[in-house]
């Protein structure tokens, strides 16, 4: 029996659980998984960006969902860093795969200093609810 993931309702926003969960909500918002150089410049304004991508059937950004396993900022030239982003999806057979990796690149590419970005799919390891953040959890009401 498959999941029809279009009845998915959140059933709390972002707000509502910044909301409980006050100052320790960025600790919370953060994947378990994701492997990235947090101290380079650019981290907080690609991980802004990739906050605003959502799953198209699950009303989550791609990056609390555990999606994105790692982002690499490679070495600046000429002001400029290109980004190379490694990211999954809940299934294979996800309707919406081939429109998905243009959605990261276009949050990307306007940020200021970032050249190219490349997106690739990838499915080792293979997705699985352990990789979301805890808000993610909160806002589709699952505990584990």
């Amino acid at each position: 029996m498959t999941m029809d993931k279009s009845k998915i309702k959140p059933v709390a926003d972002d707000e509502m659980a910044k909301n409980a969960l006050g100052e320790d909500y960025e600790a919370l918002a953060e994947p378990p998984y994701c492997v990235a150089d947090k101290n380079n410049p650019l981290w907080h304004e690609i991980v802004a960006a990739l906050r605003e991508v959502y799953d198209p059937e699950i009303p989550v950004n791609m990056y609390e969902l555990g999606l994105i396993y790692k982002i690499d900022i490679l070495e600046e030239k000429d002001g400029v860093c290109d980004v190379y982003i490694e990211m999954s999806l809940t299934s294979p057979g996800c309707p919406v795969a081939q429109e998905i990796p243009g959605m990261i690149q276009n949050a990307i590419f306007p940020i200021k200093g970032v050249g190219q970005v490349d997106v690739e799919l990838v499915w080792d390891p293979i997705w699985d609810p352990s990789f979301m953040a805890e808000t993610a959890k909160l806002q589709l009401n699952m505990f584990t």
